[in-house]
């Protein structure tokens, strides 16, 4: 059994591994002015034509946003990371947590269900496992950095 106190590192390297590979996945199809992720389901045209912003530099906020996802998920094991204030660390990650759920809940209902952006089960499987992960990293970004009262 795991010490609830104890801090496991995996997952927020795992998460990280994770973060960059969206990260390099919107970098390969920015340079190539495509919405969209490699693997995933087609974007058509007249969503293409739709879109509110470049493709090409809506894929590469995109891909900043994985490089920072990843950057955090570090920040929550390292020690150069836990320098930052609790409060501000819970923050950022109350923030993502939305941001992620909600990528990886369509992936889970659209590749399990069917809701017709087109992902497959196998994609919600790693939804499934995104979710895991970043649950298991913030409990134990709170168990590593929960203050112990004595007295």
């Amino acid at each position: 059994m795991v010490d609830s106190a104890h801090s496991r590192r995996w997952p927020a390297y795992a998460l990280a591994v994770l973060f960059l590979g969206y990260a390099a996945g919107k970098a390969a199809f920015a340079l190539q002015a495509q919405l969209g992720f490699p693997g995933g389901p087609p974007v058509s045209a007249a969503e293409t034509a739709s879109y509110f912003l470049d493709p090409a530099r809506g894929q590469w906020l995109a891909s900043a946003s994985g490089v920072l996802g990843a950057c955090v998920a570090v920040a929550t094991v390292t020690a150069l990371g836990r320098k930052v204030p609790r409060t501000l660390m819970l923050l950022v990650l109350a923030v993502m947590l939305p941001a992620v759920g909600g990528g990886a809940g369509i992936m889970i209902l659209d590749g399990f269900i069917g809701i017709g952006v087109g992902w497959q089960w196998y994609h919600g499987v790693l939804g499934v496992v995104v979710i895991g992960l970043f649950v298991e990293m913030a409990r134990s970004y709170v168990a590593a950095t929960r203050r112990h009262v004595v007295g």
